[in-house]
């Protein structure tokens, strides 16, 4: 027969064997998606496995009783019993729809994320040359920073030669600093860094 049946070089058990082993370690390398968990932010009702809790609510008098009595309690109300402080002894629970006590919750939240005041550094750069025209300009924009909240990181920028008027440059932000007074204070004094000369002000 001049064509034969082709045959492996390998045993059939070992064929694709590389192959196989690559996916495998492919599959285990890849990034696993994260899995969401769903276990509930607090106990409720039959989940609290306490013996007794605290209760406290709208019109309830905060006292210690069985958990039993006080899931009965929350159900004659028509709300939830919920646990808020689980490692208090006993437990403290509130009777409050459920619903309604993640929504509060969440409204909380956002009102301190919103009272949260990102302070902003503002950079005023000054020559050591600086006219009166652009002094009173930079400290009109200065006030405006330390009055919205920001810090002010004023510098006095030396080019070339200048730098033997580093003197001059140090009086100018000392006064800058004066005229700022009243909005704020002085965070850092004038510090000479490379080529710029450093004034910190905060309100």
């Amino acid at each position: 027969m001049l064509f034969g049946k082709a045959t492996s070089a390998f045993p059939k058990s070992t064929q694709f064997s590389k192959t196989k082993h690559t996916i495998k370690e492919y599959l285990m390398a890849a990034p696993q998606k994260p899995r969401r968990d769903n276990k509930p932010q607090h106990r409720i009702n039959e989940q609290i496995r306490c013996r007794e809790v605290r209760i406290v609510g709208d019109d309830v008098e905060s006292e210690v009783m069985a958990t039993r009595q006080a899931i009965q309690l929350a159900q004659q109300k028509g709300v939830d019993l919920v646990e808020i402080s689980p490692n208090a002894e006993p437990p403290v629970c509130r009777l409050i729809n459920y619903s309604k006590f993640l929504y509060q919750q969440k409204k909380r939240q956002k009102e301190l994320k919103a009272k949260q005041v990102k302070i902003e550094v503002k950079e005023i750069r000054f020559g050591p040359q600086t006219d009166e025209h652009d002094y009173n300009f930079k400290l009109k924009h200065a006030k405006e920073f330390l009055a919205e909240g920001d810090k002010v990181k004023a510098y006095v920028f030396f080019r070339g030669r200048s730098i033997l008027f580093k003197e001059q440059g140090e009086v100018l932000l000392l006064r800058f600093a004066n005229d700022l007074e009243e909005y704020g204070k002085v965070e850092q004094m004038p510090v000479l860094e490379g080529k710029r000369m450093i004034l910190f002000h905060r309100s």
